[in-house]
């Protein structure tokens, strides 16, 4: 333990996480709570179902309508397209990221590591100038006698530069103790070893030249140097996927007597199938969503996109607006940031327009509501046809 840990430990300050110095880019998964422990968050994406539902649901809510409301003495929320915020969802959160950009590496280090934090830039005016995403592999962090958090981020050359409460967003997935979130991976641990081991056991099956192994008889007696020489024989010309199929030549009395195991017969395949939704379970999307199609009908695959958006997306959606709301808009302001998600809500067309149908006739909507619901603009005063967006763009994009 280090001068700066001695002392921290000894006014109460407890550090959280530790920066991987392999892995900068990621946070290891946890002190021996990873499915191995050092591995990185980066390195659990080498299992495909891992990175597919990641990147769906990154993507998703990075690429959703973000909107900034301000409520007025009454309670009605007015749209802000003006406020600084909505300037960087439109021009981009930093000179290197779009405002897609930077939700989609904010959310998928929550989803990886249980945290995504992001520094909030503000100008010498104090308003709102931009986010910079800070690799959580690089953030240590403290908590303050005063219960407050501190992120001290490395630059990977030994400095360190110190970050608190209100100067981050923090996105955490479920914690421990209320400060800092604990990756999914971490928690289901043994089902993810258990994927990747499935994996690996199907990669050296088919390095293997997708054959089994067998035994080599000889009737005799051999002398170890023969049996060395006859292992280096046969590995080097009939062993992996390059010599698939090659023809076996035995002489002296040898034998061959294949191993009468296959891929079927030890469920590899089905082990491997049933891995990719244990994987889907972990992270709340439907099997459908990362194109695992062997259990599908049309009439789910329809429901798909509505059980996503219901059951993974609002929540995560609500966790990014309420981190919005205590960071970076001030208390009593009246704004909240809104990620639109009623495009993947709306069902299909028939039962969309049925629904729209039934609120004109009850009064509940009137015309111009529901065009605003599609997406599109009023209809004109004069009872002309409407004219597009820009390029067709919804009115509320």
């Amino acid at each position: 333990m280090g001068v700066i840990d001695r002392m921290a430990a000894f006014m109460g300050f407890e550090r959280r996480s530790d920066a991987s110095p392999l892995d900068p880019s990621w946070q290891a998964l946890g002190n021996s709570t990873g499915y191995f422990s050092g591995v990185s968050a980066r390195a659990a994406e080498n299992l495909s179902t891992v990175l597919a539902c990641t990147t769906a649901v990154a993507s998703a809510l990075a690429y959703v309508p973000a909107l900034i409301y301000r409520r007025d003495g009454n309670g009605n929320r007015i749209e802000v397209a003006s406020h600084p915020l909505g300037r960087l969802v439109k021009g981009g959160v930093n000179p290197q990221q779009t405002w897609p950009d930077f939700l989609e590496h904010w959310i998928a280090s929550a989803l990886l590591t249980g945290n995504g934090l992001a520094e909030i830039i503000r100008g010498g005016n104090g308003q709102l100038a931009g986010f910079a995403w800070v690799p959580w592999g690089m953030v240590t962090v403290q908590e303050l006698p005063s219960g407050r958090l501190a992120y001290d981020i490395g630059d990977g050359k030994g400095r360190t530069r110190r970050l608190l409460e209100g100067e981050v967003l923090h996105l955490r997935d479920r914690t421990d103790d209320g400060r800092i979130g604990r990756s999914r991976l971490s928690r289901a641990a043994e089902t993810v070893q258990g994927v990747d081991l499935a994996n690996r056991h199907a990669r050296n099956f088919l390095a293997n030249g997708a054959s089994p192994s067998g035994v080599i008889e000889h009737p005799g007696t051999m002398t170890m140097e023969q049996r060395n020489g006859l292992r280096s024989q046969f590995a080097d010309r009939h062993s992996g996927a390059a010599n698939a199929g090659s023809t076996l030549i035995l002489d002296g009395g040898l034998t061959w007597k294949a191993a009468q195991i296959s891929p079927e017969d030890a469920e590899l395949l089905e082990t491997r199938k049933f891995g990719v939704i244990e994987i889907c379970r972990l992270f709340q999307v439907p099997p459908p969503i990362v194109q695992a199609y062997e259990n599908n009908t049309f009439t789910n695959a329809a429901q798909a996109g509505l059980w996503f958006a219901t059951f993974c997306l609002a929540p995560w959606a609500r966790k990014i607006e309420a981190e919005f709301a205590r960071s970076v808009f001030t208390a009593g302001s009246g704004y909240e940031l809104e990620l639109d998600l009623s495009g993947f809500l709306r069902g299909d067309p028939e039962t969309r327009w049925n629904a729209h149908k039934i609120a004109l006739e009850t009064g509940v909507l009137d015309t111009d509501e529901v065009r605003q619901i599609e997406g599109w603009n009023p209809r004109p005063a004069d009872g002309g046809n409407a004219q597009p967006n820009n390029q067709g763009e919804p009115a509320n994009g």
